[in-house]
């Protein structure tokens, strides 16, 4: 075999894996993998402003394709800079792939400039995290990256690179290399059997519709299996968009925090559960002696030590929840066990038609909920939307409907702040070659967007147009400072205007080469929203459309499904 650079043979192996795009920041430590990338010259790297920033556009960019998002950085804080990054793809399941730099291996116990044992520190963090020992290693140990992120509950990867390893030659031929074949659980057939007796007896099933439904496009099986037995479906938060919220058989979200009326409800009348690939998350659940109640629960998964972790499943099944999907189907349609829409499907849709929360709030300051009524109505099924932590977070869970699967893009679990801005990024990166045309919206309040507001500065450099919608109920930096101190009036009859220098955070957009309008009337949410469209497209960055909403709104929450406290009237 001929003998090439190192990092040439790691590149080649990036690009059979199917990488076209990756995110970092060069160092000294590094340089040999930046290098080979150069010399190439077929993948496109931005440059970032942090590296939390990369590991978060790696994960939105992962989350739309399906496919292992990548991050780079260099040695020592450059590592431990990714950790959160690491921590939120972890819980979220999301395969991301960080590549760091590191010392020359001969210094690595003498505490050289920036040597830090990134794989001790990533280990809690990550499927998988590894040190290259042996230029030979490389692209094997990277081959075997891409399995383990991709294989059972996909999750993040970290490869850490010596840079003496990094100078070395090997012998490699990447025209007979090809990516590790990743396998697939499938259902055992006895359980398959008991699931869909268990269904069929049921009187009053859901169906179930966690992030694994996403991860493993298996949408399209879930809502057949949904409408040949006619069963109504709800979705987790990582589950939301599974199906269409429109569908007659949606029957919402169940939760303490992100969920309807309507889906607390179904799911209390609910005599059996099917959760697929779904984590029992404590938002989710709640009280869990009334979640579980009598009603009885299966519970598929491709891991298994997910099954039994928050509570014991009547039944459980290690499994894809494709090929499980399917399995099911078929076993149903050779039964002829297919059914008419009955009381159940009924009840679910009268509930779903009574049990909902206001939003067509004319207040001012605007009313949260009435954000989320304007972006249901404008913008269409194919948009593209991602949102992070907090109080928006919930309201978007409650009042925003998804349409897609992976088109509502949430970090569900760590809830890092400032994800959004990133993760857009890496979203339409994603887009480039499947759908360039395709709107990008970030969600985000206005304390979360002071996190990583610097890679905004990424979007303008690379021509990254996306829309942020922002939920203020509070005032920033200065001028927040001096409320405290007593030197402003502060109160929401002091004039406002409605005007693109009217605000510290559209100062800050435009310090970062972007624009801005700041809202202070529910009737000019649509008008901002498609100045910003426009906008967007016209400049090719972001731009931020930032709704001042009242300071003291709250959310429905509770701590059990069956006493969610509502801080608004309801119809």
């Amino acid at each position: 075999m001929p003998k090439i650079p190192v990092m040439q043979a790691v590149i080649e192996v990036l690009k059979s894996e199917g990488i076209d795009t990756v995110f970092g920041c060069p160092g000294a430590a590094i340089l040999p993998f930046y290098k080979a990338m150069e010399t190439d010259g077929s993948i496109e790297h931005l440059i970032v402003r942090h590296e939390e920033g990369a590991t978060h556009m790696a994960d939105g960019w992962s989350r739309t394709t399906g496919n292992v998002g990548v991050a780079i950085g260099t040695s020592g804080p450059a590592g431990t800079n990714m950790i959160t990054g690491l921590y939120t793809a972890q819980a979220d399941s999301v395969p991301i792939l960080c590549i760091t730099g590191q010392a020359v291996s001969t210094k690595l116990h003498q505490e050289a400039f920036q040597a830090v044992d990134i794989v001790e520190i990533a280990k809690p963090v990550t499927k998988w995290a590894v040190q290259v020992k042996e230029a030979a290693q490389a692209p094997w140990i990277f081959r075997e990256a891409f399995r383990i992120a991709r294989s059972g509950r996909p999750g993040p990867v970290l490869i850490d690179l010596p840079l003496d390893v990094q100078k070395q030659e090997i012998e490699w031929d990447p025209a007979i290399d090809a990516p590790l074949p990743v396998t697939r659980a499938v259902p055992h057939g006895p359980r398959v059997e008991r699931a869909l007796e268990l269904l069929l007896a049921a009187e009053k099933p859901l169906l179930l519709a966690g992030g694994g439904v996403i991860l493993g496009e298996a949408h399209e099986e879930l809502l057949e299996l949904a409408e040949y037995l006619q069963m109504p479906i709800q979705a987790t938060l990582m589950g939301k968009g599974a199906v269409d919220e429109d569908h007659p058989l949606y029957a919402g979200m169940t939760g303490i925090q992100t969920s309807q009326r309507y889906g607390n409800a179904s799911f209390l009348e609910s005599d059996l559960v099917l959760a697929l690939g779904a984590r029992f998350g404590d938002r989710h659940t709640g009280d869990l002696a009334t979640y579980r109640g009598t009603r009885t629960f299966i519970h598929v998964d491709s891991e298994p030590t997910q099954i039994g972790r928050v509570f014991g499943p009547d039944l459980g099944i290690v499994a894809d929840t494709k090929l499980f999907l399917q399995a099911v189907i078929d076993l149903a349609r050779s039964r002829d066990a297919g059914r008419a829409a009955g009381k159940w499907v009924a009840r679910v849709q009268e509930l779903k038609a009574t049990l909902t929360r206001r939003e067509d709030f004319p207040n001012v300051p605007v009313k949260a909920p009435r954000v989320f009524k304007e972006i249901n109505e404008y913008y269409g099924p194919d948009t593209y939307f991602v949102t992070a932590i907090g109080l928006y977070q919930i309201w978007s869970g409650q009042h925003q409907k998804a349409h897609k699967p992976r088109h509502y893009q949430v970090c569900g679990q760590a809830g890092p702040l400032g994800w959004e801005i990133p993760a857009a990024i890496g979203v339409k990166k994603a887009l480039k070659r499947t759908d360039p045309g395709a709107e990008v919206v970030g969600i985000v309040g206005d304390y979360s967007f002071q996190f990583l507001v610097e890679e905004l500065a990424v979007g303008a450099q690379y021509d990254v147009p996306f829309v942020l919608i922002m939920l203020n109920n509070e005032y920033l930096g200065l001028i927040r400072m001096a409320e405290d101190h007593g030197g402003y009036d502060m109160k929401y009859e002091v004039d406002i205007h409605y005007d693109v220098n009217g605000s510290d955070n559209v100062k800050i957009m435009e310090a970062y080469g972007c624009s801005g309008v700041r809202v202070t009337e529910p009737e000019r949410i649509r008008e901002s929203l498609e100045w910003a469209r426009k906008e967007a497209d016209r400049t090719s960055r972001p731009v931020l459309v930032e709704i001042m909403i009242e300071r003291e709104g709250n959310t429905a929450n509770g701590v059990s499904i069956a006493a969610v406290r509502e801080f608004e009237p309801v119809p």
